[in-house]
């Protein structure tokens, strides 16, 4: 069952608003007595009773001095009385003495209508005597009537067909903005602008972080889009891209860098899942997620938001879109522990050339694509058709540019590509969903706003992120219509399509937050999930040398850890944790990784010195976690502030604790990290990626309660004068190869040539009996045999070969693959 919330409480909505509402204590915090409302709107079914609670405050909670009066009367509204209302009139008095948050009831009955009705307005006027007023009246709203776009017995078609038919112009610009929601000064704006959605931006929170002061603030937020005529609910969105992630003590799983080690689509899907229903008990049903960009380009601050360089990675990852949405049908859209997913950016964001961004400090992000068409058909344009395939319900273009240099002169604004957005995106794949421009991305087209509104809608762009100037923007396009530059038709389309979307979505029949999945936010349940995704993304590099391997730890070792990143969660989660940035330290609940080996062997000595200033000697082994800090987007950009070095502290660290003992050194980052000046004298390296809250899962590999068993994604530089790098070049010499990573699971591997033959015939057979489960069997072993061969010894050689193996895996070429594996294996 759906908890239906229809009031906000008051102290919430004073705490979480950017503005004052009625519900404000007004004046006590300048020592007078205040009269408050528990809600400024009150939106009910026609034949319904709206409850109005008129509640006394004071400063410190104190009783009230003297006696508060408040004659309250109906009337002046839409509404007609007697009609779509009885009338009411009355007084509620607060003798002296009375204390604070003390509350009296107004009771307005309101009728059913017999024919179709709009919704119609009862205002409540307080008049007070003895206190400070409201500062905004109280106002019912008797609910929209008899109107086919109710009936959620017809096809979504006809809901659709129906409302859209009812709609002003005014109305229907109002569904295609979107904004922030610290933007929205006046809660009247809600209603007044029709707005058909808001959205947080990264940080963009409530003032009481918590899951029900969310569902509080979007409620209230809902409450006054439902007092339009039309009642058309808001959609609410956010960047939930590794977890309900702007909420503190949400399950934070790997970014999708890390998912992208996993190669676990099945995985992939369940933190999908746990995303999607963390997301939906806060209120919100619509995620800014998953980013399926191919990144091909390790100086990108966005790196770590890419499932990998390949697209075939990519692809097979995408089963976190059902995770989010359910069914490619949308037929469990509706239900409160799934969200609208949102693929992004469309297209080719990993792509863009190094030093061409013109954004302020960005070298990277958001600068020009350059590509043939075959590139692009090849590399960025398979993850966003694969989408589609799997329903995706809305879509988010690139701030980047493209330009396919066989065809054009010049590049061309994403938000601006309407070859690309009405044409390949809605023609060629037949998206049927909407797009949602990125914030304020249409602002980059030109100079000139109301062109980049015209260019923007016109190119296909159907609900427009403004997110500062939603008056602006609705003026702009509102003209826009009238001069005939938009055409009523493309408004239509646009406006059909978000409304298909909240149909879906259940918003009409349940447009208040379903707060009944909230306790399990941040559950062992959940946690469990982003555990095991923390493990199984983990990437083994180097683990010693033949028959004596670093890891995994024994529990009777006496380990010395080290490091920047063993104690900071923060660190672990990475940008796009808690603020757009993300920040080191303790922002929000997990365990790290050092807390997660304590709890993997507690009866272990594990003692930590961060700066390895603590003495070395009277240890069996060294465990030094260094990497990077937190950023996002080009913020993050290696130039603008960042490189892909280590920092001198931790090169020291590694120093010391590898000079002093047998040592593993685990990456905490969000892309590849440039370690060959020391790679000699690390014994054992992992990828540890951004592996989120959960640090157990580091530690189960790092102890042996599951192997290590994860593979890069991206292919690992030697040096930054090689960027790009990527599977398939045509010159390709990595410090470590795509697809690389060592395992600790089973027995280590056996056999030469002659078993690689072998497998080949059993892989071929694999392939023609469709069996993926066997195909990839037999590809890891084969890749086991290649890797005890190569041992460090990795050439260029052995690189080519071996990474075309995993992209021939990827798309199910299994003896292809063991073919490449086997001229790796003659190169060794």
């Amino acid at each position: 069952m759906r908890k239906r919330a229809l009031f906000v409480s008051a102290g919430l909505i004073a705490g979480l608003l950017p503005f004052a509402s009625s519900a404000t204590a007004a004046g006590a915090a300048g020592g007078e007595a205040g009269v408050v409302t528990d809600a400024a709107v009150y939106p009910v079914k026609g034949g319904d009773t709206a409850r109005v609670e008129v509640a006394l405050t004071t400063p410190g909670g104190a009783a009230t001095a003297r006696p508060v009066t408040v004659a309250y009367s109906t009337g002046g509204g839409s509404a007609a009385p007697d009609e779509d209302y009885t009338p009411v009139s009355g007084t509620v008095t607060f003798p002296a003495g009375t204390p604070s948050g003390t509350s009296r009831a107004v009771t307005v009955h309101t009728r059913a209508a017999r024919g179709e009705r709009t919704a119609r307005t009862v205002p409540l006027t307080l008049d007070v005597t003895g206190a400070k007023a409201p500062e905004q009246q109280p106002q019912i709203v008797v609910g929209a009537q008899n109107m086919p776009y109710l009936d959620a017995r017809l096809p979504v078609k006809d809901r659709v067909s129906d409302l859209l038919s009812r709609m002003s112009l005014a109305d229907k610009v109002g569904q295609m903005t979107q904004a922030e929601r610290a933007a929205i000064k006046d809660p009247a704006d809600i209603t007044g602008y029709r707005l058909g959605s808001l959205l947080s931006g990264g940080g963009s929170v409530p003032t009481s972080n918590t899951p029900a002061a969310w569902a509080d603030m979007i409620n209230g937020f809902q409450q006054r889009a439902l007092a339009t005529p039309l009642q058309i609910p808001l959609i609410y969105g956010v960047d939930s891209v590794h977890g309900h992630n702007n909420l503190v003590g949400s399950t934070i799983e790997p970014h999708n860098i890390g998912l992208g080690a996993s190669r676990d689509p099945a995985l992939a899907e369940r933190t999908g899942e746990v995303t999607a229903a963390e997301t939906r008990a806060t209120g919100v049903p619509w995620a800014f997620a998953p980013c399926l960009c191919v990144s091909r380009d390790e100086r990108w601050g966005r790196s770590y938001e890419s499932f990998g360089e390949d697209p075939a990675l990519v692809t097979s990852m995408e089963t976190i879109v059902q995770g989010l949405q359910g069914p490619a049908d949308g037929s469990e859209l509706s239900r409160n522990d799934r969200v609208l997913a949102t693929a992004k950016h469309f297209v080719g964001d990993g792509g863009t050339v190094y030093g061409t961004s013109t954004n302020g400090s960005y070298t990277i992000d958001q600068g020009i694509t350059e590509v043939t068409r075959k590139q692009l058909e090849d590399i960025h344009l398979p993850p966003f058709r694969e989408a589609v395939r799997r329903g995706v319900g809305s879509v988010m273009p690139s701030y980047s540019s493209m330009q396919i240099t066989d065809e054009d002169d010049k590049p061309l604004k994403m938000h601006a590509d309407g070859d690309l957005i009405n044409g390949t995106l809605k023609g060629d794949m037949g998206f049927d969903g909407f797009v949602i421009s990125d914030y304020a991305g249409i602002d980059q087209i030109s100079p000139d706003y109301t062109a980049d509104v015209r260019i923007s809608v016109n190119a296909g762009v159907d609900m427009v992120m403004v997110p500062n100037a939603y008056q602006k923007f609705e003026s702009a396009l509102t003209d826009q219509v009238n001069a005939g530059s938009i055409t009523g038709d493309r408004i239509d389309d646009a406006v059909s399509r978000i409304l298909t979307q909240k149909f879906e979505l259940g918003l009409f029949e349940h447009p208040y937050a379903d707060t009944s999945g909230a306790g399990d936010i941040g559950s062992a349940a959940h946690r469990q999930v982003a555990r095991q995704a923390a493990a199984e993304s983990q990437v083994l590099l180097k683990n010693g040398t033949g028959a004596d391997p670093v890891l995994p730890l024994k529990k009777s070792q006496k380990v010395y850890v080290a490091g920047s990143n063993a104690d900071d969660l923060g660190n672990q989660t990475g940008g796009w944790t808690v603020t757009w940035q993300g920040g080191s330290g303790a922002i929000t609940k997990g365990t790290t990784i050092l807390q997660g080996m304590r709890q993997a062997a507690p009866s272990a000595r594990i003692d930590y010195s961060k700066d390895a200033s603590a003495p070395t000697s009277g240890y069996d082994v060294g465990v030094v976690v260094v990497g990077e800090k937190p950023y996002a987007e080009g913020v993050g950009d290696v130039g603008n502030g960042h490189d892909l070095q280590l920092s001198a502290a931790d090169k020291a660290a590694v120093d010391k604790v590898c000079g002093a003992m047998k040592c593993a050194v685990l990456i905490v980052s969000g892309r590849p990290e440039l370690i060959g000046d020391r790679l000699g004298e690390m014994d054992a390296v992992v990828a540890s990626w951004l592996p989120g809250t959960e640090g157990e899962g580091v530690a189960d590999v790092l102890y042996g309660a599951k192997p290590f068993t994860g593979q890069l994604p991206v292919s690992w530089p030697r040096s930054e004068d090689q960027l790009p790098i990527n599977v398939g070049d045509a010159t390709y010499d990595p410090q470590f190869p795509f697809g690389w990573g060592l395992t600790t699971k089973g027995s280590p591997a056996r056999g030469g040539a002659v078993t690689l033959k072998v497998l080949k015939g059993l892989a071929t057979a694999a392939e023609h009996l469709h069996s993926q489960k066997a195909g990839t069997a037999l590809v890891a072993q084969a890749r086991g045999l290649v890797q005890q061969r190569v041992g460090q010894h990795v050439t260029a050689a052995v690189s080519g070969p071996f990474a075309d193996a995993d992209h021939q895996l990827l798309t199910g070429h299994y003896a292809a693959a063991i073919t490449k594996l086997t001229q790796a294996y003659s190169a060794a």
